[in-house]
């Protein structure tokens, strides 16, 4: 496909505002095909909702009124609500098709999953599924807003029914319910009766952390493969039911921005992508080059996105016979703002969206064949492929911790990829997996691209610019062993069903003390939930060996003696715990051990925790969010989110841990905030920083080191237009690395391994201590397991430290380099926060 860069000469003279209406004088009109005659009986939005499409941003509640309303008037659409998200709207979807299709939809899903299995080659009876979703980011709010004059068009337009006779639409309006309805209270509760477009005014600046990210501030667009978030879970189990032919994905970009759609950067599309993929993402952008050409909007494609990442919507459906579509429409941010290419109204912006909506209604038409029998020769050639492969699958577990496997076979299940649990512990290249948390997962099934983008290694890239992370191996993100086999292991296999994660247990009633090792994902649910009730909790800072059982580094102990409760009351506490937290307990006799004895200088004393999370102007609310969702939703732990602004007259006597996110632009926090932070901390507080904090924390003097800095060889020879390439090539945008640790150190309990892997996306690179015993993790040598880092900074980073510790007054600082709650899916690395929370006095 040529580039495409929207160029008519009489057009691009007026820019934006040709064809532009502002929104206090839009009708529906504006959006809808002239071509098609509408049902009078099918109720408009502004019927509904009290406003026209464009008027008022519209607000999550509203959006679901309208399409409830539209779906009882219309029998071409039936609605459905699949869940709700953390703060409880609706999860809603419409399946749309004319009438006769909706009669026998459940035939028409199940031939659509033998199409999609390669076992039956599509007819013309056999209609094309879509998948039009809206505005992921809810403060890219035109494609929702666009999506009211969609569905109108679908359930009215003659049209449309003839489309649809050939057609499934499945129809979610929005993406991310949470994120829409906070950016509408924004942008309306600013809007002016005025129209006002002066880009600095207070409508189009969001307050932290913005109407992007859902509740828990996490980037839906990043979750479609994690899968960890409701809102995700949702949309994939739609997809998996239907296994659409295209899906499209509605965004919004800067303002300065004109409309892209896909393809983008012909270099940066992942190897396991077919290329005939990108042919039919091409013969799809022809629709929408002829809809915008009509319409008169500045578009361009086959730049500046890529289609690697496999976690975002509009590249998923590539790795799984589907063809992803991304569109990105220059965002008003507002009702009207100015830009470079005149005054961008909020109504201009929706009927780019809604124009490329019914483009891809046409795409899906005009390409039925094309795209139903790539599906079925895609399928069809993965059997031949998984018969083919040289291995038979992978295998992954762990010795000692049950509920981390379980978490990345949760993952597994969700995608519908078949795992079997080993009922028998085997032990591979001198790793031994456990029977019951190590699974086995066969190549030979309907999808192995997808198991391979799951758990595959890669280093070499055809390019070194990427527009979001360059790898994610699930095995290390997980922290888990795991293992490629040429055969089948031999042990007995069972089909792993379920979806609930086992509860633990304790061995019997003691009479002296109950120990449980820190192995498990869930240990310190259970340490957290015994100090909150006043239970004295020790931690093990040696091994040791009891009644035949050899205890780790960081074996928590709870002792009978001295407790508030009676041995009854104990041993009840712990049992109703377990019975929600999947861990070991095990009741002892005797303090006498091989080791350090249970009664032991070497126990210390774990303290209920008190815990603050620094929020607001000048954080990363992505890495603020990863933790918050961390603590309430996984591990019940209540935090305060402390906000910036009010970080100088805090009382901070209140908590025992602050937790200091990465910073972000414009952090400025007054010399009595620094103070306050740094007097909490003298007093005995523990103060934990992240990625570019630790660099702050240099600076204002709560940590001492030294970093390392990479020698880039100068520029020679190139030109101007390469500038981009030759800086980006620097950047490492988030890749996979290996480091060795010193399990005997309190940040390291619970490890079993000697080496962890731990996700980068910053350059921040420390000089190791001299004093060994002072560099608990350490990158190896060789360092670089998967994703991509130039040549300069791969030689920095080897060798270097991603965590440092010193004490300040009667407290702890703790910096950590790298993102070790990365998306929520990142569940290897989150028990150095956790240690660092419970363990940081004893370090």
């Amino acid at each position: 496909m040529i580039k495409r860069i929207f160029g008519l000469f009489g057009l691009c003279l007026f820019g934006f505002v040709s064809g532009q209406q502002s929104s206090a004088d839009v009708t529906l009109d504006y959006y809808l095909p002239q071509s098609a005659n509408y049902d009078p009986s099918v109720p408009k939005p502004e019927h509904i909702i009290g406003h026209e499409v464009g008027e008022w941003h519209i607000t999550h509640d509203k959006l679901v009124q309208y399409m409830t309303a539209l779906a009882n008037a219309s029998d071409r659409m039936q609605l459905t609500t699949r869940g709700t998200t953390y703060e409880g709207r609706p999860i809603i979807l419409l399946t749309v098709s004319s009438p006769e299709n909706l009669a026998r939809i459940d035939e028409i899903k199940a031939n659509q999953q033998r199409i999609a299995s390669g076992e039956k080659a599509p007819s013309t009876e056999d209609p094309v599924v879509i998948y039009q979703g809206f505005s992921i980011h809810g403060n890219e709010p035109s494609g929702s807003n666009a999506s009211l004059a969609y569905a109108y068009y679908l359930a009215a337009a003659d049209e449309a029914l003839q489309l649809l006779e050939n057609t499934i639409v499945l129809f979610d309006p929005s993406f991310n319910p949470d994120g829409l309805q906070r950016f509408a209270y924004w942008a309306n509760t600013n809007r002016a009766h005025v129209i006002n477009s002066d880009p600095n005014d207070r409508e189009y600046s969001e307050v932290w952390p913005g109407g992007r990210t859902n509740h828990y501030y996490f980037d839906l667009n990043r979750d479609w493969l994690p899968v960890q978030l409701p809102e995700s879970r949702a949309r994939i189990e739609t997809f998996h039911d239907w296994v659409p032919n295209i899906l499209t994905d509605h965004h919004e970009m800067g303002t300065n921005s004109t409309f892209f759609f896909q393809p983008g950067e012909p270099k940066r599309v992942h190897p396991l992508t077919p290329k005939i993929n990108q042919e039919l993402t091409a013969a799809i952008g022809d629709y929408h080059e002829a809809a915008l050409n009509e319409i008169g909007s500045l578009y361009y494609s086959e730049e500046n996105y890529d289609d690697y990442y496999y976690g975002k919507g509009s590249t998923f459906p590539d790795v799984n016979g589907s063809v992803g579509i991304l569109f990105e429409q220059a965002s008003s941010r507002g009702h009207v703002q100015e830009s470079e290419n005149g005054l961008l109204t909020f109504p201009f912006t929706v009927r780019n969206q809604m124009s490329t909506a019914v483009s891809t209604l046409k795409a899906a038409n005009g390409l039925k064949s094309q795209l139903q029998n790539y599906q079925y020769s895609y399928y069809k050639q993965l059997k031949s492929e998984a018969q083919g492969e040289k291995v038979s699958g992978y295998l992954f577990g762990s010795a000692k911790d049950y509920s981390s496997p379980w978490h990345l076979a949760e993952v597994l299940k969700r995608h519908r990829i078949k795992h079997q649990v080993l009922d028998e512990a085997v032990t591979v290249s001198g790793k031994k997996y456990e029977a019951g948390q190590s699974y086995f997962v066969p190549l030979n099934q309907k999808n192995p691209r997808l198991i391979h983008a799951i758990f595959e290694e890669r280093s070499v890239f055809a390019d070194s610019l990427f527009y979001d992370i360059s790898a994610w191996t699930f095995p290390h993100a997980f922290g888990v062993n795991y293992e490629k086999l040429s055969k089948v292991p031999t042990s007995a296999l069972s089909e792993a069903a379920s979806l609930t994660l086992r509860s633990g247990e304790v061995s019997a009633k003691s009479t002296y003390a109950y120990l449980y090792e820190p192995h498990d994902y869930y240990a310190s649910k259970l340490t957290h939930h015994l100090t909150q009730k006043g239970i004295r909790v020790k931690v093990a800072m040696a091994p040791f060996e009891l009644e035949g059982k050899r205890y780790d580094y960081g074996t928590l102990m709870v002792p009978l003696q001295s407790q508030a409760l009676n041995s009854e009351e104990l041993f009840k506490e712990i049992s109703e715990l377990v019975t929600s937290i999947p861990v070991k307990v095990t009741a002892v006799g005797t303090g006498r051990t091989k080791g350090i004895d249970l009664g032991s200088n070497d126990f210390e004393p774990v303290n209920p925790i008190s815990v603050a999370l620094i929020v607001g102007d000048g954080i990363s609310s992505y890495d603020a969010g990863e933790m918050w969702h961390l603590f309430d939703q996984r591990f019940q732990i209540k935090v305060t989110k402390l906000d910036t602004k009010n970080l100088e007259r805090a009382d901070l006597s209140r908590y025992n841990r602050i937790i200091f996110p990465s910073t972000s632009y414009g952090l400025n926090l007054s010399d009595r905030s620094v103070d306050n932070l740094k007097q909490w901390v003298r007093k005995g507080g523990i103060l934990i920083g992240y990625r570019n904090t630790v660099n702050w924390l240099k600076r204002n003097e709560f940590l001492k080191f030294e970093t390392r800095s990479a020698t880039v060889k100068e520029a020679s020879g190139l030109r101007f237009d390469q500038r981009d390439e030759y800086q980006g090539a620097q950047v490492t945008g988030g890749s996979i690395f290996e480091a060795t640790i010193d399990r005997s150190h309190p940040i390291n309990f619970g490890f079993s391994e000697s080496s962890i892997a731990l996700f980068r996306n910053t350059n921040i690179y420390i000089e190791p201590k001299k004093q060994s015993y002072e560099n608990p993790i350490r990158y190896s040598n060789n360092p670089l397991l998967s994703g991509y880092i130039s040549e300069e900074n791969l030689k920095v980073l080897s060798g270097s430290v991603p965590f440092v510790t010193e004490s300040l007054g009667a407290g702890r600082v703790i910096g950590f380099t790298d993102n070790t709650n990365f998306r929520a899916f990142w569940y290897g690395t989150n028990r150095l926060l956790l240690n660092a929370l419970f363990f940081g006095e004893a370090m």
